[in-house]
């Protein structure tokens, strides 16, 4: 019969780790257990709250971020995961606490604006909150406006995904991305999006660029892409009338669904997967491998 191990017994680093996967409220519980219990959720090296599934007669939603933010030990936080709606996170705290994140020589940022039913409120993502260098890994969820009107300093940054944000203008996604000149890979998500006519990626560093566009708006014109350390190109939708594409050093493709994305930039990939109309392809001839989903 296997012999029961009591997760006192375990390595610190991995309780540590489990704990990791377990909401922050039951994480904290765990000073009730014992003496050694008492500090041990203060080293726990990722945070995550989510304001939807926070219910408490003690204290509020804003309360227990900022004890656990003020309570955290280590010297590094590795993630900070916030899942906030206006209901329960003031934007101005939520700022704060992002800020103090930071202070913890933060690696990994993943905000997330809950949208409920009837509500126009947006979370403004600014300057300010572009300062951090040891950020490596940033995500930003639904209904959070980028508004950056002069460049930040995120010298860290090493991937960026945009999941359905919201941009002031066009400058703001050029400040956003020229601050963040070690960016490796960068994931676009967008929808019915307005404000943005050409939606411009400038980033030498760039080698991974995954866009998924079915916005539809008359005032979107199309992509700017000048990336000349490109290696993999993933278009899942986009359906706008212009895409300029510098990437000479592309190896490998998939374009989905686009019925009008032509660049010679193209003809340089080793590897490209197509599913597009039969006018796309007759420009490939030089492609080492090619396999083409054609529909009609």
């Amino acid at each position: 019969m296997a012999e029961e191990m009591n997760i006192g017994q375990l390595d610190e680093n991995l309780i540590l780790k489990i704990l990791s996967l377990v909401p922050i409220k039951t994480v904290v519980s765990t000073s009730v257990l014992s003496k050694e219990w008492q500090s041990r959720w203060k080293s726990v090296p990722k945070l995550k709250f989510n304001s939807e599934d926070y219910q408490s007669e003690h204290q509020t939603f804003s309360e227990t971020v900022y004890k656990s933010l003020l309570s955290y030990e280590p010297e590094v936080l590795d993630s900070f995961h916030l899942s906030f709606g206006s209901d329960k996170a003031d934007a101005v705290d939520v700022v704060h606490w992002i800020k103090t994140a930071f202070a913890l020589h933060l690696r990994t940022l993943v905000l997330e604006f809950l949208i409920y039913p009837y509500e126009v409120d947006e979370f403004i993502f600014t300057s300010s909150l572009c300062t951090c260098d040891t950020l490596v890994t940033l995500k930003l969820g639904s209904l959070i406006l980028v508004d950056i009107p002069a460049p930040g300093s995120m010298k860290s940054l090493k991937t960026l995904h945009l999941i359905h944000a919201f941009y002031t203008n066009d400058d703001s996604i050029c400040n956003l991305l020229s601050g963040c000149p070690r960016l490796e890979e960068l994931v676009v998500e967008r929808s019915c999006e307005y404000s943005v006519k050409f939606f411009t990626i400038k980033v030498p560093s760039l080698q991974i660029l995954k866009i998924y566009d079915d916005n539809d708006e008359d005032e979107f014109v199309g992509y700017v892409i000048d990336t000349p350390s490109l290696k993999y190109l993933e278009i899942g939708y986009l359906g706008c009338p212009q895409f300029s594409l510098n990437a000479p050093g592309l190896v490998a493709a998939y374009i989905g669904s686009v019925s009008n994305v032509i660049s010679e930039s193209l003809v340089s990939v080793r590897r490209l997967v197509l599913n597009v109309s039969t006018s796309m392809v007759t420009f490939l001839c030089s492609i080492f491998f090619l396999v083409i989903s054609i529909f009609v």
